[in-house]
């Protein structure tokens, strides 16, 4: 909304003098000329912070939050959770960027509602009704439905997605009216259950891999049971290894201030929980801080596959196992002052 012209503006008036006017309202910016307040220096800060996202939120606005509630140098988040959906997302601070891939390609956990009757174009409550129906499903319909998508299945990704098609997202092609054509891709569900059912709505409970779509879940549900049907409210309760007993609010966050937050801060190596652990000595740390290969020794040393390793306790280097050396991908510089949760 443009802001309308002040009395000012229109008719010639001399604008105010800053040296006469009350000093600026809290948060608002400062007059040209007038000195700023030193920002907080950021800090160096590691670990993975595991917010409670409310609905209304983007990704983009929690990991600014969060970053701010820290006073951090750095900060990125493990998988992005729409505007109406609530629920887990991991927020990696400084060297814990290094590890979101790991977070990323973990199993993740869902409890969603579908709301029969209606199709949209977006596959959610946000969107225009695209098809319409007057039957509801009974539960043991529902019920009986559910295992026709468990398992290694194909399924097409909604057109609003962040899939790229030819260098454009999907989601924008589909705003600018264009035809949005998107291929069925390969997903892996593991888990779903009813939870609770009326005529109107379902709610259920999902596990499932990287890359599948509860929107597109709901969709395809509501067309085998002919009713049509989309997503109307979406919590991710998992991603990897964080949980719900993991997470925090934004409330709690900026009530406690960077200095208070230690406690909700986890320890980088966490994102790292399916990954074999190794111990190195201090010259094999050095090693693979330089980017160099080591040799593993030990009855215990894994023989292929990814692993990190640790010196003293403290994470140096995640890579490949490779013909009993461990070539490093990334190295961590985390020093004696590693973060861990309380």
């Amino acid at each position: 909304m443009i802001d309308e012209p002040t009395i000012a503006q229109t008719e010639g008036a001399l604008p105010p003098n800053p040296a006469e006017q009350p000093a600026a309202a809290e948060g608002r910016r400062p007059p040209r000329g007038a000195p700023r307040p030193d920002r907080p220096k950021r800090r160096d800060v590691n670990g993975w912070v595991i917010l409670d996202k409310g609905v209304g939120m983007t990704s983009t606005h929690a990991v600014a939050v969060v970053k701010r509630a820290f006073n951090a140098k750095k900060a990125g988040h493990a998988g992005t959770l729409d505007p109406l959906a609530s629920g887990i997302l991991p927020i990696a601070l400084g060297e814990a960027t290094k590890t979101v891939p790991f977070v990323m390609d973990g199993r993740k956990a869902y409890v969603f509602t579908v709301t029969w009757g209606i199709e949209t174009d977006t596959d959610d409550a946000e969107g225009r009704p695209v098809a319409t129906s007057d039957a509801r499903p009974e539960r043991a319909a529902v019920e009986a439905a559910l295992p026709t998508f468990v398992g290694a299945i194909e399924q097409v990704p909604p057109r609003y997605s962040a899939i790229k098609i030819a260098g454009e997202r999907a989601y924008d092609l589909a705003r600018d009216g264009e035809e949005v054509v998107l291929v069925a891709r390969p997903v892996q569900i593991d888990h779903l259950a009813v939870v609770e059912h009326s005529p109107e709505r379902t709610v259920i409970e999902a596990a499932c891999g990287k890359g599948t779509y509860v929107r597109a879940l709901a969709r395809d549900l509501g067309r085998l049971l002919g009713c049509y049907g989309h997503v109307s409210a979406l919590r991710r309760t998992r991603v990897g290894p964080f949980t719900e007993a993991d997470s925090c609010q934004v409330a709690a966050l900026e009530a406690a201030g960077p200095d208070g937050n230690a406690g909700n801060l986890h320890p980088v190596e966490t994102a790292l929980d399916v990954v074999p652990s190794v111990p190195v000595s201090r010259d094999m740390a050095l090693r693979l801080m330089r980017g160099q290969p080591v040799i593993l020794r030990g009855r215990d040393a894994p023989v292929e596959g990814k692993a990190f390793a640790t010196c003293g306790g403290i994470l140096v280097a995640v890579g490949d196992v490779e013909r009993g050396e461990l070539v490093p991908h990334r190295v961590f510089h985390l020093g004696g002052t590693a973060n861990r949760s309380a």
